[in-house]
């Protein structure tokens, strides 16, 4: 039924994993993590070996969660007590994890799962081919968005959000920032292992490479989530993330179809930032600037607010008749 748009859906829901942990640094704490490019592979690597060796898929996909939690506890590590700035911290990490990536599989830049049982597959097996990996993804991450968004009113959650918002006032209260900010860093970079080994599982192979390029894919869908769903709470914030995730695979879907060719995709992601960050900015140029003044000027016309204070006059005196 869903045809060629199946595959978008897949992909969006699956990744979907993915842009809430990406949501978590650069929402929730505030923190520009690029770890997010090396603990994706490493979820990936650390599941498809699993499944190699035997493991049930289940296991090795929170061994990929536990994996990327411990890279992102290394950056944390790196930023509160050695005292690295945030954004190079993630960088070493980042760069770190390509050799332990490629330890994990063995030395191996590429590990198929062509022949393993997945999850993939053994939902395809239940469910049928064609809905086997959306019914999957979909309830991972409904149950993911649950626990997130009742995490977030819990009080370590209320932590977190409270040291993203304003680190020096809620250190003056006696709060460990950097005890919470380990645990954001955990937290988030286990959700992005996890949406590794879920990928790998869907793609049927890991790659030493596959992370190039997550974290702007993920803030991208964050971007895009927040233009359609404005994120007033946190329920509408998970929400427009997921939301996110899919939209930014459907618009790759149509990148494709409309003659883009598979090298261009990094392009086309980096406009679609470029245009939604500076969306603000655009108001105050040209015919948009020119539109937001007349409006002012209008609100402030004599003769409009005249017309506008006996029209209120009129309605209150007959409210009164």
């Amino acid at each position: 039924m869903l045809g060629i748009w199946a595959t978008p859906l897949e992909q969006g829901l699956a990744y979907a994993i993915l842009v809430l942990g990406v949501y978590l640094t650069f929402r929730i704490l505030d923190y520009p993590d690029l770890t997010v490019d090396g603990s994706f592979p490493l979820g990936a690597a650390i599941a498809a070996t699993l499944i190699t060796k035997g493991i049930h898929p289940l296991l090795a996909t929170c061994g990929g969660f536990l994996g990327g939690a411990l890279a992102g506890t290394v950056t944390g590590f790196l930023n509160t007590k050695l005292k690295i700035s945030g954004l190079l911290a993630g960088i070493l990490t980042m760069t770190g994890l390509y050799s332990v990536n490629l330890r994990v599989m063995g030395g191996r830049s590429n590990l198929p799962l062509l022949r393993e049982k997945t999850l993939v597959t053994l939902s395809q097996d239940t469910l049928g081919f064609n809905w086997g990996a959306i019914v999957l993804f979909a309830v991972t991450v409904f149950i993911i968005k649950i626990i997130l968004d009742y995490f977030l009113h819990t009080e370590i959650g209320l932590g977190l959000r409270a040291c993203g918002d304003n680190e020096k006032m809620i250190r003056a209260l006696g709060v460990d920032t950097d005890l919470y900010k380990i645990v954001g860093l955990a937290l988030s970079n286990g959700l992005v292992g996890m949406a590794g080994s879920m990928i790998a599982q869907y793609q049927a192979f890991a790659d030493v490479g596959m992370g190039i390029g997550t974290v702007v894919a993920g803030l991208a869908s964050v971007i895009l989530g927040e233009a359609i769903i404005k994120p007033k709470t946190i329920l509408r914030a998970t929400l427009s993330a997921v939301l996110g995730s899919i939209l930014y695979r459907f618009t790759i879907a149509i990148a494709l179809r409309a003659g883009f060719a598979a090298t261009d995709l990094r392009l086309v992601t980096a406009v679609l930032v470029v245009i939604a960050l500076s969306a603000p900015k655009l108001k105050e140029i040209g015919l948009f600037k020119k539109r937001s003044e007349a409006k002012k000027a209008a609100k402030t016309n004599p003769a409009i607010i005249a017309r506008s204070a006996t029209a209120l006059i009129g309605s209150e005196k007959h409210a009164s008749d």
